[in-house]
Order: C-alpha cells, then structure tokens, then sequence
C-alpha cells in the first residue's frame, strides 16, 4: 500500500508549467488567413483568383487616380501637362476640374457671398440630429432645438425677413391652443380637425397678411430715403467693378505671361526627350511655373467671385431703385387700373366675362368682344404687374433678415440634402400611419391607406415627379405660386411613405399574437399600446427595411433633373462640360459625385448596424 501511494503522489504535479507560445498557424494574421482564405482547396483557388482580379484592376485605376492633374484651367491643358512628364491622357485624372468647380457641385448656383448660409445649416443640422441618434449620451433638453431646427434652417437656406420662421411656429402654437380648448368640450378626434384647420388658416391666411404689414410698416420710412441712397450706391458698385476689372487685366497680363513660359518648357521638355538628355531640371522649373501660375489663376477666380457678386448686386440695386423711383406713381395708379379692369370686364358678355386667356374662344363671339377680352386681359396684367412691383418693393425694403434665394439657384449636394433630409424626417411618421391605418379594423380608412399605397407604389417615382413638376399647378387656384422644390419633396415624402409603411407593417406582422394579449391584458388601449409596446418593437424588427429605403431615398433624388432641378450628377456634370474649357471631360464629373454620395449611403448603413446592435435586436 505504501508504494502504492509512493507512485501516485510522484505524478502530482505541485507546480503550472510556464504559458508557451502558440504555434505559428494558430495565432495572428496566419490563423486569420488560413480559417479564411485557405481553409480549403476550393476556398485558396477563389481567394487566388480574387486577389488576381483585384490587382489587375487597382494597377489600372490606381495610376489613373494619384498621377492626375490638379492645377489647370482646362482639359486641353491638363493634358499638356501630362504629356510634359511623359504620359498619355488615359496615365492621368483631370481633378483640376473638381477644384474649378467644386462649389458648384456643393451649392449650385447659391450666391457664392451666402455660402455661409447652407454651411451654417449643414453645422446645426448635426448638433439637431445628434440628440436623436445618441440620445443615451446627449441631454434631452437638446431636443427642444431639434425642434425648432427646420424653421431656422428654412429661414437660413431661402432667406427673407427674421419674423417668417416666428410666424410659421407661431401656427403650431394657435393649433396646440385650439386643440386645448376644443379637447373639453368635443373630444380628442374633433379638437385634432379643429387645430390642424386653425394651423392652416393661420399660415395660409393670416401669416401673409401679417408678414406684408410688417414688411410695409418697416419700409414706409425708407421709401424717401432710399431714393437718395439707392442711386449713390449704384455709383459706388460701378467704381468698385471698374476697379476689379482693371486689376483683372493686370493679372490677366501675368497668366498669359505664365502659360506662355509654361509652354517654351514644355517644348524644351520635348526636345531634350528626343536627344535623351536629362529632364529632371526642366521638370523642376516646370513644376515652379505651374505652382506660380496655379496663385495667379486663384486669384483671378477670387476677383471673378468678387464681380459676381457686385454684379448681382448692382442688378439687385438697380431694380430696387427703379422701382423706387416710381413707387409713388405705382401707388396713385392702382385705383385707377383696378377700375378700369373691373369697367372692361363688366361689359363683357356672359360667355367671356369668365375667360383668362384670349385663345381658342367661341366661334360665336364677336370681333369687337374679343378685343374687348384683350383690354381686359392687358388691363388686369398692368394691375398685377403694378402690385407685384410695389410689393416687392416693400418686401425689399421691409427685409429685416436675410437676402432671399430663389429655389431655382440651389442645386447640388445642396438640394440633393434638402430633399433626402425632408423626404426621410418626413415619410418616417407618415409611413407609420399608413402601416397603422392599412391594419385597421376600420373600413374607410383601411382601404384608403391600402389604396394610397398600392398606387403609389405602383407608379415609378419619375412620374410622380412630373405630376408635381406639370399637373399639379391645374389643380391649384389661378394665380398660385407653388414653389417647385416644394412640390417635388411632397411628392418624395409620399412615396418615401408608401415604402416605409409596407416595411412597418412587415415588423408589426413578425411579431407574436402574444404582444398584442399581453397590450390588452394590460388595460392600454389602442394608442398606448402602440406607443408603449408594440411599435418599439416593430420598428426594431424593421430598422434594416427602414434604413435600406432612406438610402434608396437620397440616391433617388438624382432623379429630379428631369424636373429641371440642378441634381449633383447630370445635370451638374452636363453645365460643367458645356464650358469649352472642359468640353470632353467625362468620368473624373460623374467619380467625384459618386464618391460623396457612396460616403453619406456608407455612413447611414454603418449607423443602422450601431443602432441594431445598441437595441440588441436579436435579443442576446
């Protein structure tokens, strides 16, 4: 026995071994490449064939992208440029045409002394959204600037007087105020109706009739003044454009001194090729005259930038100050053109009396009623001319805030984000109510919102964005102006929604029959359940169909070039290439587009994986 146990006790072992490295295959980039790229014969074959394929097509393009050009001032010259260090013009990009026209391709053609206008929105549109998608390390107090963000970056973006924004919230506050008062003495359903039509009568009706006091209120002093001042500034803005002419035909000297410098060296450099000399010193010099001509060209471009804007300024003044001038004599006949309008009207037959237009008109009408209608017609016209020039007189004078921009001047990334943004923060709740209202047990509305969907999902969106370029206005009073980008991101709004609502109801059909017991056995009722319980989870379950359409979404809004909106990719690539600078450029317009676009999809596709993994969807 005691040998035994002699024995036993000798293979105890009182002490660890010490830790060994693993073996090479085991550990590192060698374990990571051989469970997956050479785990098996087939999976080496492919990952050889892969690598091959990728190398062919990097040692193509690689090139191509670092060995461009990008100082030039046109297509001809990046070329000449290339040929100089010996190169074709398929070894090189012309990315000189990104930093000529790079604000084009962000802002359109927003006046380039208001970039700082679209800058500011793109800065507070971060810091509205950062309490939405990281609310866990934000305070909620944030929220209440999220809120009001919209209304500011409307204001900032097309500009006009500082109280437009006050007046537009000024509606939600009459509407909450009417929902309050409504919601004792008729119940939750009517007092909503009555808010939402006491917030549309106040911005419909009674936000222009305020807005217009106000602008008249402040320029009626003005008036007297600016006919003195106006005429005093368009001198200034003269002397100052013949001053930045003459210092553009001085720098104008100094380029064409450098393009032709550059072009003794480009022969040189040809020559010395065909002897087999050494290039590198004149490549040297090559490179220093480029560089010296590169300061000169952005110098012009910022004397360039500084004549547009006096000229839209000087054009901005000039108009003022006409109309200015004869505001007086505009005011005293306005009585006068209305009576006369409302006298040649009044003698007009039945028949006419009702006409707009002085075409296609009944075979029975007589020569001597249609040059009345015509009378009428031009009558009514210097009448609403008359108005407009007033109006826009006081509007001009009374702008406390900021200069107004038309729609048509914004294009881009800028549109492109004013769209995607409004299209997304808008379809989401949309689309919610129509998934909600598609489950009703409610006939009217279940088969409205199946309706609503069905048709707008079974048209494509680019007739739905004619019908909001072209039909639309037929269905509106006469006279109304209904601002086309307006227009275009209802139209994305709505059938953004139709595809949001299908992927909601998707997440409220994979949930089990239990959530909805378990909501009732509670005591909710309908729409605490669906806040409280069931939506969170459906919209968990349907982040990825969400996020998938949103990014689909942004790309879409490409598509409002056939609308005649300035889109960042055709219609900005075909503006450009109309220049005769750059005629012939192609891939280098449409890469540098492409690339921004794929970095805001990537960046929305990496936000969904964060914001499933932080919801543990999967319910680890």
């Amino acid at each position: 026995m005691s040998d035994t146990h002699a024995q036993t006790v000798a293979y105890v072992r009182d002490t660890m071994l010490p830790e060994q490295e693993p073996p090479l295959t085991e550990k590192g980039i060698v374990k990571w490449m051989r469970e997956n790229l050479f785990s098996s014969i087939t999976n080496s074959i492919l990952t050889l064939l892969a690598i091959y394929v990728i190398y062919t097509v990097l040692s193509a393009l690689l090139p191509w992208f670092f060995g461009g050009v990008w100082n030039a001032g046109s297509l001809q010259e990046c070329r000449s440029v290339l040929e100089a260090f010996g190169k074709t013009s398929h070894d090189g990009a012309c990315w000189a045409v990104i930093q000529e026209r790079w604000n084009q391709f962000l802002f359109g053609f927003y006046p380039s002394d208001q970039y700082w206008r679209p800058t500011l929105v793109l800065v507070l549109f971060l810091v509205a959204i950062a309490p939405i998608l990281f609310s866990e390390f934000l305070p909620k107090s944030m929220f209440v600037f999220t809120a009001i963000f919209p209304f500011i970056a409307v204001w900032l973006i097309w500009g006009g007087p500082f109280w437009s924004p006050l007046l537009v919230m000024a509606g939600f506050v009459v509407g909450y105020a009417v929902y309050k008062v409504l919601s004792n003495i008729t119940g939750g359903t009517l007092a909503g109706l009555g808010a939402v039509a006491a917030a549309i009568i106040w911005w419909l009706v009674l936000t222009p009739m305020i807005g217009d006091s106000l602008s008249r209120m402040v320029a009626s002093p003005q008036v007297e003044s600016a006919k003195v001042e106006l005429p005093l500034r368009l001198e200034a803005v003269d002397e100052e454009l013949g001053d930045l002419e003459t210092q553009r035909e001085n720098l104008g000297a100094g380029i064409t001194e450098s393009l032709a410098t550059l072009t003794d060296l480009e022969e040189q450099i040809a020559a010395a090729r065909e002897n087999d000399s050494d290039v590198s010193s004149l490549l040297s010099e090559y490179e220093v005259a480029r560089s010296e001509l590169a300061v000169l060209r952005a110098e012009d471009r910022g004397l360039q930038n500084e004549m547009a804007i006096l000229g839209d300024e000087r054009a901005r003044v000039n108009l003022l100050n006409n109309r200015v001038q004869n505001i007086e004599e505009l005011v005293a006949s306005l009585p006068e053109l209305r009576q006369t309008a409302t006298d040649l009207r009044a003698n007009l037959p039945d028949s006419v009396a009702s006409l707009q237009i002085s075409t296609n008109l009944p075979e029975d009408v007589s020569d001597e009623d249609a040059d009345l209608l015509e009378d009428a017609l031009a009558a009514e016209s210097a009448l609403v001319n008359a108005e407009i020039a007033i109006d826009g007189t006081y509007s001009t004078l009374g702008n406390v805030g900021l200069r107004p921009v038309s729609s048509n001047d914004i294009g881009g990334f800028l549109l492109a984000m004013l769209m995607g943004v409004s299209g997304i923060v808008l379809s989401l709740p949309l689309g919610i109510l129509l998934a909600l209202g598609r489950q009703s047990d409610m006939f009217i509305i279940n088969k409205f919102c199946v309706f609503f969907i069905e048709v707008i999902r079974g048209v494509p969106l680019i007739v739905w964005l004619f019908t909001a370029s072209l039909l639309l206005n037929y269905f509106l009073p006469p006279g109304t102006n209904f601002d086309i980008m307006l227009r275009v991101i209802i139209m994305v709004t709505l059938f953004s929604a139709a595809y949001i609502a299908e992927v909601i109801r998707g997440g409220l059909a994979a949930l089990p029959r239990g959530q909805y017991e378990a909501a009732d056995a509670l005591g909710l009722d309908y729409a605490r359940s669906m806040r409280l319980i069931i939506l969170p989870q459906a919209l968990k379950i349907s982040i990825p169909g969400i996020v998938n359409t949103f990014i689909g979404l942004f790309k879409d809004t490409t598509l409002v070039v056939f609308v005649g909106l300035f889109d960042p990719l055709k219609q900005m690539a075909d503006s450009i290439r109309s220049d005769s600078a750059w005629t012939g450029i192609y891939w280098e317009v449409f890469i540098f587009p492409g690339f921004i676009f794929f970095l805001l999809c990537y960046s929305m596709g990496r936000y969904s994986l964060y914001l499933e993994k932080k919801l543990q969807r999967e319910h680890r």
